[in-house]
C-alpha cells in the first residue's frame, strides 16, 4: 500500500501535462484548470479532516500557492514552444538545482563536506542529463538561449513554493492543514493571471475541461504529503522523480513530439542521469 501511495505523485504531476496537452487551450486556461480542479481537491480533504490552521500559516501559504503558479505557467508557456518532452526534464533540473542551492544557503542543508561533495557533484550529473535531453539535429536547436532563459526564470515561482515548508510558521502546521489554503492560491495565481492576460477565457470550454487536469495534480500532491508520512521524506522524493520519466516520453508517445532516433538515444540517456542524480541528492 505504501508503495501504491509512493507512486501517486509521479504519475499524477507526469501525467498532468500529458492532459492538459490532450485538452488543449492557452496557458491562461490550463493554469486555470489546474486552480479550480486543486481547490476542489483542498475543499474535500478539508470538509474530511476538519485541520486547525494558524491564521498567519493560512494567509502565508495562499501566497505561497498564488506564487506557484508563475512556476507553472512558465512551464505551460514552454510546453507549447518547446514541447513537454523537452520542457519537462530542464524545468525538473532547474527546480532541483535551484532549490538545492537555496537550501544550502539559506536553510542549511547538506551539513558538512562530505554531503555538500555528495550534493553539488549530485547536482552536476542533473545538469549533464538536462544537456543530453536538449541534443538536436536541427541546425539551429529545438531549445533556444531564450527558451532555457525564461523557463529558468519562470521557476522562481518554483522555489519559493518549495521553500516556504522550512518556514517557521509553515513547519509548525500538518500538510493537511496549509493543504486548502495552497490550493486556493493556485486558484487565486491563475484567475489573476487570466484577468490581465486573457477575460475571454473564461468563457471558453478548456478553461473548465482542464480542470481534470488540475483534479489529477491535486491528488497527486496530497498523496505526496500522506507518502512523506508513510515513507519518509527521502524515499517520498525519489520515487516522485518517475515523473519526469512519464512526462518525457509521454510527451513522445501521446502528443506525438517527434525525437530523431540519436535525439531519443540521448534523450534516454538525459533522464537517466537526471533520475540518479536527482536520488543521489536525497542522500547529501
Amino acid at each position: 500500500m505504501n508503495i501504491l501511495i509512493a507512486l501517486l505523485p509521479a504519475l499524477g504531476w507526469g501525467l498532468m501535462p500529458l492532459v492538459t496537452g490532450k485538452v488543449g487551450g492557452s496557458p491562461t486556461n490550463q493554469i486555470f484548470g489546474i486552480g479550480a480542479g486543486t481547490t476542489i481537491i483542498g475543499l474535500i480533504v478539508f470538509a474530511i479532516t476538519r485541520p486547525a490552521v494558524d491564521g498567519k500559516a493560512f494567509l502565508f501559504a495562499l501566497v505561497c500557492g498564488a506564487l506557484w503558479t508563475i512556476g507553472q505557467i512558465g512551464q505551460f508557456i514552454s510546453f507549447k514552444r518547446i514541447g513537454v518532452a523537452n520542457t519537462y526534464p530542464l524545468s525538473t533540473v532547474f527546480q532541483l538545482v535551484g532549490n538545492s542551492i537555496l537550501g544550502v544557503l539559506i536553510f542549511g542543508d547538506w551539513k558538512g563536506t562530505q554531503s555538500k561533495v555528495i550534493g553539488f557533484i549530485a547536482l552536476l550529473i542533473v545538469i549533464s542529463g538536462a544537456l543530453l535531453t536538449s541534443v538536436s539535429d536541427e541546425k539551429d536547436g529545438k531549445i533556444t538561449l531564450k527558451d532555457s532563459l525564461f523557463l529558468l526564470v519562470t521557476t522562481v515561482g518554483y522555489w519559493i513554493y518549495s521553500s516556504f515548508p522550512n518556514i517557521p510558521i509553515i513547519k509548525a502546521q500538518s500538510g493537511t492543514s496549509i493543504f486548502l489554503p495552497e490550493m486556493l492560491g493556485i486558484l487565486v495565481g491563475a484567475v489573476i493571471f487570466g484577468l490581465f492576460t486573457d477575460r475571454k477565457s473564461f468563457t471558453q470550454k478548456e478553461q473548465y475541461l482542464n480542470i481534470f487536469a488540475g483534479l489529477i495534480w491535486g491528488i497527486a500532491a496530497l498523496s505526496y504529503i500522506y507518502s512523506a508520512q508513510a515513507n519518509g521524506n527521502t524515499s517520498a522524493f525519489i520515487w516522485t522523480q518517475l515523473s519526469v520519466v512519464i512526462a518525457t516520453f509521454g510527451g513522445i508517445a501521446v502528443l506525438h513530439e517527434h525525437k530523431s532516433h540519436r535525439e531519443m538515444m540521448y534523450t534516454i540517456a538525459g533522464i537517466v542521469l537526471i533520475v540518479l542524480g536527482s536520488i543521489a541528492t536525497s542522500f547529501a
